[in-house]
């Protein structure tokens, strides 16, 4: 009998990665979507057009703020697994959308979670915590660390972390909390500043833009890819036991060092094609510096990141120069021509 597994968010950077990881092992997997009136099917065409034929893979429209949406899936299909990706994932945007961002990152979480304790107890359930609820917690942060958010989207994953163990220590629910640190990928959003960066530096080389415009490049992120931590997410849920990880490579560089980075690759100064602190792009509180310790997960699921931030950066500058019909060698040679 097929697994049956529920992804909320699966549209996304790591839903895509996961449905991919879940189909590859013989799940069934449901895609949970928020409708839209342009869908953007883009990261999940490929397994659309290979699975959904087959039954394999099952598509979805839900709302997050409406319970009844969530509820019917899940009496009618009864899942074995459910991973909650969805999320108002833009930490700069919840400034200006906290209200909403609690609401679908926070609250959502009750629903579901309630719904399955009501409906199908046996579901195991998976919350995308983030290494945003560290805040000014000073490095390295784990499983112990106390939580201090510096943004909206920071508390409400604080609250859904809660929610989560709640649901775990009061009903006995199979509820865990993976606590990834930043992890990127080339289906990462143009808004999330790494994609920017690889993406921006592909158009220049394109003669569509002459500069990429930054705010503080000296915060510190532990940096990793998503293909690692949709490995670990799945690893999760597998454990003999519900419990909370974090997942991080261990290491941390500022955005000026992942600058830097890409910029080496075509063999490019960084400081003729970067203007930083600019003020549409400084937040009201910033987090300085995060870098996680994934030991336990390390040592109780055998997990540990196959990439590190010079692989991270290749595959993504690689992934938007294709974009622009270019190979890393046409690249390299358009890089010369420029940097005279």
């Amino acid at each position: 009998m097929k697994k049956i597994a529920f992804i909320t968010g699966v549209t996304g950077q790591d839903g895509s990665y996961l449905a991919e990881l879940l189909l590859s092992k013989k799940y069934i997997v449901h895609g949970l979507l928020r409708r839209t009136s342009f869908l953007n099917l883009d990261r999940i065409q490929e397994i659309i057009d290979r699975y959904e034929s087959k039954g394999l893979l099952k598509l979805h429209y839900i709302d997050l703020t409406d319970t009844s949406s969530i509820t019917n899936l899940i009496i009618k299909y009864k899942p074995h697994e459910f991973y909650n990706l969805a999320s108002m994932s833009h930490v700069g945007i919840s400034y200006f959308t906290g209200e909403a961002t609690l609401n679908i990152n926070a609250i959502a979480t009750y629903r579901i979670l309630e719904s399955i304790l009501k409906n199908h107890k046996k579901c195991k359930f998976y919350q995308a915590s983030s290494s945003e609820m560290f805040g000014s917690t000073p490095p390295p942060q784990n499983e112990k660390s106390p939580f201090n958010p510096q943004s909206p989207y920071g508390i409400s994953k604080v609250a859904a972390y809660y929610t989560t163990r709640y649901f775990r220590q009061a009903h006995g629910l199979f509820a865990s909390n993976g606590i990834l640190f930043n992890h990127e990928s080339p289906r990462r959003g143009l808004n999330f500043v790494t994609r920017k960066i690889t993406h921006s530096l592909a158009r220049i080389l394109s003669g569509y833009e002459k500069k990429i415009y930054l705010g503080d490049i000296s915060t510190r992120r532990d940096w990793g890819h998503s293909k690692d931590y949709v490995r670990g997410i799945w690893m999760i849920l597998q454990h003999k036991r519900p419990e909370d990880f974090v997942l991080s490579t261990g290491k941390n560089y500022s955005i000026e060092d992942f600058v830097k980075k890409t910029f080496k690759i075509l063999g490019l100064n960084w400081k003729k094609f970067v203007s930083t602190n600019n003020k549409n792009f400084l937040r009201p509180s910033e987090v300085r510096n995060l870098q996680g310790n994934s030991n336990k997960a390390r040592k109780l699921l055998k997990w540990k990141p196959i990439y590190n931030l010079d692989t991270l950066c290749l595959d993504m500058l690689k992934s938007d120069l294709k974009l622009y019909g270019m190979t890393l060698e046409q690249a390299k040679e358009k890089a010369k021509k420029i940097s005279k």
